[in-house]
């Protein structure tokens, strides 16, 4: 479930609790205390600054890059019936993400500032990562609709399994079995494929109906039931959305705002209208420490740097195409003027000089008519006052001729600025996805791979039309 069947709200539309669908006017309902119930969503997006790479972008997301562990499908990981068969993948992962390797970003250290004034009424994250927690949101506030790596047991008989061993084990990639002796696998409590929600998820779901504010963060809102949620709030509650890309169905109604950009970058926009700018900086560089905040900072500014580089090749492209078009007519321009130049004697007009000689031409070869003018489409002349050659004939004036025709200037040959191709085409990137999850309400479950021919046309015969291929 994405954002294909949902339609964009016309611009027109005015907001109805919002005085306009902007920040500023969200930050204005916090500040003047009309907002005191905030719920939260989050996704993998809101940790990729961390370090921690989402799950379906493309080229960086960790399916993407599981083929090392020679997986059947990348959704096998997190596959109940799979890890207890197989559970070394897991924990080859599992080594790559377990806490304490990540630091929180902005993002997160801003969550727990909500819930510091008092403002966070939930936080419902996808995640699996603890970062919430690491950056200071209550355990009483936070709904891990996944699960996370904060505890562990076994899978036969549920024993919790100390933290201390389970630490040990991750380290080393090796799978843990119960301390009770049953031989049974030991795993985080993180939702896998095929298990049920954990009960806290059902227990608060109905809690955005209740939020004056909800507030979604860095998910492709593509699994449920945990895309289901923005759709409780209720039809006046602002919604925001801070993603890469417009999901699932943020926009459709008239108080959606949508900051189409990195979370962080988006949340410092948010703070910076509150006027929690400086204090949120000071409180996640405390979180984290002066290097961590560095690098995170680059992480968010070399993917920025990148896109402004492609932007600026296209912007080159588009330029030295306008200075190729722009020398072509000058060319052109210049060959025109040559050839009313030689062809003005002094003294007499361009124009009438030109249509004398055609009309002396057309005269000696016994053609009766009107004259016609330097082009053969050029109207009519000034009747008012038609210009004469040496013998009292009349003769158009090739200066009140059409455009281009005959005032000897360029102002109608070249186009104008207005109209030439300045279009640079840029690419969006991509949109990130929330942790491994659901798509049923009562169990995780994934859908198997589905192997179709390419969408690439194929050349056909004029006049017949290219089929696209399809789904076998």
């Amino acid at each position: 479930m994405g954002n294909e069947n949902s339609t964009v709200l016309d611009e027109d539309t005015p907001p109805q609790t919002l005085d306009n669908r902007d920040l500023r006017s969200v930050a204005k309902l916090i500040k003047h205390g009309r907002i005191k119930r905030i719920v939260v969503m989050t996704g993998a997006g809101i940790s990729t600054a961390a370090g921690i790479p989402d799950f379906r972008s493309p080229e960086t997301g960790l399916y993407h890059n599981l083929a090392r562990l020679n997986l059947p499908f990348a959704e096998a990981v997190f596959d109940i019936d799979y890890f207890q068969e197989h559970p070394e993948p897991f924990y080859i992962l599992a080594k790559e993400l377990y806490p304490g390797k990540f630091h929180p970003t902005i993002s997160h250290v801003f969550i727990s500032m909500l819930a510091e004034k008092s403002l966070l009424h939930k936080l419902f994250t996808q995640n699996i990562d603890c970062l919430e927690r690491a950056a200071g949101v209550p355990d009483s506030h936070i709904v891990e609709a996944h699960g996370s790596f904060a505890t562990q047991r076994c899978i036969e008989c549920k024993t919790s399994y100390p933290d201390t061993q389970m630490r040990q084990h991750v380290e080393k990639g090796e799978p843990p079995r119960c301390i009770t002796g049953c031989g049974g696998l030991v795993k985080p409590d993180i939702v896998f494929f095929g298990e049920s929600l954990p009960p806290s998820f059902y227990e608060n779901r109905a809690i955005p109906a209740q939020s004056d504010l909800l507030l979604v963060l860095g998910t492709s809102l593509t699994v449920h039931p945990f895309a289901s949620l923005p759709g409780m709030a209720m039809e006046r509650t602002p919604r925001v959305l801070f993603n890469k890309e417009r999901v699932g169905d943020l926009g459709t109604r008239a108080d959606d705002v949508l900051c189409l950009m990195d979370c962080d970058s988006g949340i410092r926009k948010l703070a910076a209208e509150l006027g929690w700018s400086d204090e949120l900086e000071r409180k996640w560089r405390d979180t984290v420490g002066e290097l961590e905040a560095k690098r995170q900072l680059a992480q968010i500014q070399e993917p920025l740097e990148e896109r402004q580089a492609k932007e600026s090749v296209e912007e080159r492209k588009v330029k030295w195409q306008q200075v190729w078009e722009e020398d072509e007519v000058d060319e052109l321009t210049r060959a025109v003027e040559d050839k009313l130049e030689l062809s003005q004697e002094p003294g007499t007009d361009i124009g009438t000089n030109e249509g004398a000689q055609i009309q002396n031409q057309e005269t000696e070869k016994g053609t009766e008519g009107p004259a016609k003018g330097i082009d053969e489409v050029s109207a009519k002349g000034t009747e008012e006052s038609p210009a004469k050659d040496q013998g009292g004939k009349e003769v158009q004036d090739a200066s009140d001729g059409p455009k281009g025709g005959g005032t000897g200037t360029n102002q109608d040959v070249v186009p104008r600025e207005s109209e030439r191709s300045t279009d640079v085409a840029t690419s969006k990137p991509s949109g990130v996805d929330g942790q491994p999850a659901v798509e049923s309400h009562e169990t995780a479950s994934y859908s198997k791979p589905v192997v179709t021919k390419g969408d690439a046309e194929e050349e056909k015969p004029a006049g017949e039309e290219a089929k696209a291929g399809s789904v076998l």
